[in-house]
């Protein structure tokens, strides 16, 4: 596996972009099957599991160009409805496929999906929700077949609100005779975005963003263009290198109302925070903070987001006084406290909750990422610790980080990549 190598404690000035959202894009891209003519999606991020989707949409007969950041596909040539089993392993986002191709060609059939090991994931309230629509499900030798005479718009009410599970809804109900709604779904801004491409293909969406979403099928989706929302876990991961490393950092495509409950806790901590406008914000920090003890839960959108709970726990590192931590999204997302240890930090954590014991020195040691935002984790408390630091498992993190040494670098990060 690569490796980072970090030298910290090196302050961070300057001006960083934020890149197009992964979790925006992966659905999005599954998407364009409904379509019956070629789509354009801008500012589409260059990472592992876009080409991953980008090989699953080829392996099912579409055309697929990228060119810079922009990704073209052709959806007029779909003709196979099974997605790889080894494309379905490399990446959980294949799920999302089932809800469009079942929609499109009336079956569909995938294996278990990876992903990150953060705590069980089960596809059942994708499928659930499927089958409310007129799927016939049914599993054969460790692969889930979808088979279906014409999907029937339906309620489908979540008994927790599951970004991917709404999402696979909403694209297969969009082809789907009638109205469907879907009640306790997922208020994310990346469903939004879903909501907005689909609605530019010609469906008729009402209150994403909300609980209670209404989509009305039609026969046919036509084409469109589309620009992918700025990534928000991305923005916050910069936002909190600099409040923790220390410096004066302008981020751009950060959008700023998409990161509720990090702002009035990043000023009450003492970093200071400027919406210059409504995708820019500039941020200023010593680095050196006053005893300020802090207590976060994670929930779904809009409230403190499970995605940036590894990255502000790693900033809490440098806040005097004692921090608590509960995970509430997933039952095995605190397995970082124990590399964070290894820089010297001062955690007691089971697999639910964790007690940071802030403002102790942190020192270069070697550290490994067990999942994506873990990683990111890793190199933010790298950057705040005297001495160097190594972060193997530096594929795992460059799944939902761009160029994130070169970045790093830009803004006067001692970091490069092995």
């Amino acid at each position: 596996m690569g490796e980072f190598v970090v030298r910290g404690r090196r302050r961070l000035k300057g001006t960083v972009r934020v890149n197009g959202a992964k979790n925006a894009a992966l659905p999005i891209m599954a998407a364009t099957v409904l379509a019956t003519r070629p789509v354009i999606l801008h500012d589409v991020p260059d990472l592992r599991d876009i080409r991953v989707m980008s090989q699953v949409l080829r392996s099912l007969g579409a055309e697929v160009e990228r060119h810079g950041t922009d990704v073209f596909v052709d959806p007029r040539t779909i003709h196979n409805y099974v997605v790889p089993a080894e494309l379905m392993q490399e990446m959980r986002a294949s799920i999302f496929l089932l809800g469009p191709l079942l929609a499109r060609l009336g079956s569909a059939e995938a294996t278990q999906p990876g992903g990150c090991a953060i705590g069980q994931r089960p596809i059942d309230w994708h499928l659930y929700a499927l089958k409310q629509l007129g799927a016939r499900i049914c599993d054969e030798e460790g692969r889930t077949l979808l088979r279906t005479d014409g999907l029937v718009g339906n309620d489908v009410h979540f008994p927790f609100p599951s970004v991917g599970a709404t999402e696979n809804v909403m694209m297969a109900a969009a082809l789907a005779q009638g109205e469907t709604r879907v009640r306790n779904a997922a208020m994310e801004p990346e469903i939004v975005d879903l909501a907005q491409f689909l609605e530019k293909l010609g469906a008729t969406i009402r209150g994403a963003g909300t609980p209670d979403i209404r989509i009305t099928g039609c026969q046919k989706l036509g084409a469109t263009e589309h620009t992918v929302i700025g990534d928000r876990i991305e923005a916050a991961t910069f936002v909190l290198a600099v409040a923790g490393a220390g410096g004066d950092v302008v981020v751009e495509n950060c959008m700023v109302d998409h990161l509720p409950g990090l702002w009035s806790r990043l000023e009450g901590i003492g970093v200071q925070v400027e919406e210059i406008d409504a995708e820019t914000v500039h941020i200023v920090s010593s680095g050196v903070f006053e005893p300020y003890p802090i207590s976060i839960s994670t929930a779904p959108y809009p409230g403190f987001a499970t995605d940036l709970q590894p990255q502000f726990m790693s900033f809490l590192l440098q806040v005097p006084g004692v921090h608590l931590i509960t995970e509430r999204v997933f039952e095995n997302r605190l397995g970082h406290a124990a590399e964070l240890r290894r820089f010297g930090a001062q955690i007691v954590a089971d697999q639910r909750v964790a007690l940071i014991y802030g403002g102790h020195p942190l020192y270069g040691t070697v550290v490994s990422a067990r999942d994506l935002r873990a990683g990111a984790a890793l190199v933010n408390a790298a950057l705040m610790a005297q001495g160097e630091s190594v972060i193997r498992g530096r594929e795992i993190i460059e799944r939902g980080y761009e160029q994130l040494d070169q970045r790093l670098r830009s803004l006067g990060a001692e970091i490069r990549a092995r």
